[in-house]
């Protein structure tokens, strides 16, 4: 995608947000361009849908267009130069305390629409933490995976060293970025959150006796880090009341990280390790255990949990079973959710041979569906349609008890990094049985979620009078990226 396009794109959606005087904030996600409106009533989503760039809309904490891995980090760059340089080109005007009482009134309105719990908003910060990390983790889990192929080839012995640094420097100091991401997260000086949790790595806490037993540098992990960021901030926040201006820059950070690093020391750290290490076998025997039926659960559950943007949530669990074990064993598993859906559309576009504009949906989301991407899928196909969605469900629990089945006999294998998922997770994999046995088993789980998402759709998906009112050739334009729900059909 050139520049060129990139601009074009972002011109085209600037306008239908309500310009840039209605933009409070800009981010994105892996797939997401994620936008802080003033006023909600100035969008105009049927026009956004209709975009060929847009993949689809979600209304969340913020307003997230879905663009898709790849190009979403290379439109938000210009989305936000357009912003600015528009900002820039006005002329100045004074803000009345008019104009500000109405945009605080517009930005609570939009608030109560959202209807956030405070659970909600809590995972929502959670995954603000990670989500940041997540570049380097994936291009870490990859120099791993090939890291581990050379040395049981025995090639390249000279090179293996190096690949297996570059590989492991980060996962050593996750912590530091961690609590420096927890203490932005929060409110805090980041700065001061990482110099806090880099106390969990140093290597001579190993001198350090608490509960009994001498600490491990890395005990804790990046639970223990998030804790200790999370006290640093709110002794932070205590001192700053309290303390004189005129002591501020000196006492202020020198009590954060005295009084927080011995907690970490004498509290967080042993507590956080027993968590983690509770994690760690939780996940274990639950697929040790409960094989299949694990499996399905997890399988069946997670389309849910991407639809409602809280799958971010579990990054941590992820990253702590990285770290215990080299691999998080969950991630395959929950994988299987995208196959089930991946072969749900599949199925519709067989279903539907005379509804050009939903078959073309398909075709352009079908892609980013391989290599694990179902928010198009998700928003632009079968959550609009209802019932392709609980099928998609289905076929995505199908893949999951056929995983959890073989982790049940002994062939455990994981991710060695959080991220990818679909055909893109092939070279994260790692596991008990070795290499081939290891991508066998998930390509058979993918097999299995796709074959059983396409029939439980082709068969069950759909309504007599669904079919009667789906399957026509439809007036509007047949190139618009995703489905407007508006525009469609009551299907009951």
């Amino acid at each position: 995608m050139s520049t060129d396009k990139n601009r074009a794109t972002a011109a085209a959606i600037l306008p239908l947000v309500g310009g840039p005087d209605n933009i409070a904030s800009i981010a994105h996600c892996m797939t997401r361009l994620r936008i802080g409106l003033l006023d909600r009533a100035l969008v105009d989503d049927e026009a956004l849908r209709a975009l060929p760039a847009v993949l689809g809309v979600v209304e969340d904490d913020t307003y997230q267009i879905v663009l898709g891995p790849g190009t979403v980090a290379r439109v938000t760059p210009e989305f936000e130069a357009l912003v600015e340089d528009a900002r820039t080109a006005a002329a100045p005007h004074p803000v009345t305390a008019d104009e500000l009482a109405a945009r605080g009134a517009a930005l609570k309105e939009a608030r109560k629409a959202r209807n956030a719990t405070p659970f909600k908003l809590f995972l929502r910060r959670i995954a603000n933490i990670f989500v940041p990390l997540i570049p380097a983790l994936i291009g870490c889990g990859i120099i791993a995976g090939l890291n581990g192929l050379l040395t049981n080839a025995g090639w390249l012995p000279g090179v293996v060293p190096a690949l297996a640094a570059i590989a492991s420097g980060f996962m050593s100091l996750i912590a530091v970025f961690v609590g420096y991401n927890t203490a932005k997260e929060f409110g805090g000086t980041p700065v001061l959150g990482g110099a806090v949790a880099a106390i969990i790595v140093f290597p001579g806490v190993a001198k350090i006796t608490a509960f009994g037993q001498e600490l491990r540098p890395g005990q804790g992990g990046v639970l223990g880090a998030l804790a200790a960021a999370v006290l640093a901030v709110y002794v932070e926040k205590w001192c700053r009341r309290w303390v004189p201006e005129a002591l501020d820059v000196l006492v202020t950070p020198t009590l954060t990280v005295l009084v927080s690093g011995l907690v970490t020391l004498f509290g967080l750290m042993f507590l956080a390790g027993e968590a983690s290490a509770a994690i760690g076998t939780f996940a274990t025997r639950l697929l040790a255990t409960g094989g299949a039926f694990a499996g399905l659960v997890l399988g069946g559950l997670f389309l849910p949990l991407v639809m409602l943007g809280l799958h971010q949530a579990l990054i941590p669990l992820h990253t702590t079973l990285i770290e215990q074990s080299g691999y998080t064993v969950l991630l395959p598993i929950l994988a299987m959710a995208g196959a089930g859906q991946v072969g749900a559309a599949v199925a519709v576009y067989c279903r539907l041979p005379r509804n050009g504009s939903l078959r073309t949906t398909i075709r352009s989301a079908l892609p980013a569906g391989f290599l694990g991407v179902g928010e198009p899928l998700i928003y632009g196909v079968s959550l609009p349609l209802g019932r392709p969605f609980v099928t998609a469900c289905v076929g995505g629990a199908a893949g999951g008890a056929f995983i959890g089945l073989f982790n049940q006999l002994g062939a455990a294998f994981g991710s060695t990094a959080i991220g990818p998922s679909g055909w893109a997770l092939f070279p994260l994999l790692n596991g008990t049985s070795g290499p081939g046995a290891t991508l066998a088993l998930y390509a058979g789980g993918l097999a299995v979620g796709y074959l059983v998402g396409f029939l439980a759709t082709y068969f069950f998906g759909f309504t007599r009078q669904m079919l009667t009112d789906l399957n026509t050739d439809p007036q509007p334009d047949t190139t618009a990226a995703t489905t407007d729900p508006a525009k469609e059909p009551a299907l009951t």
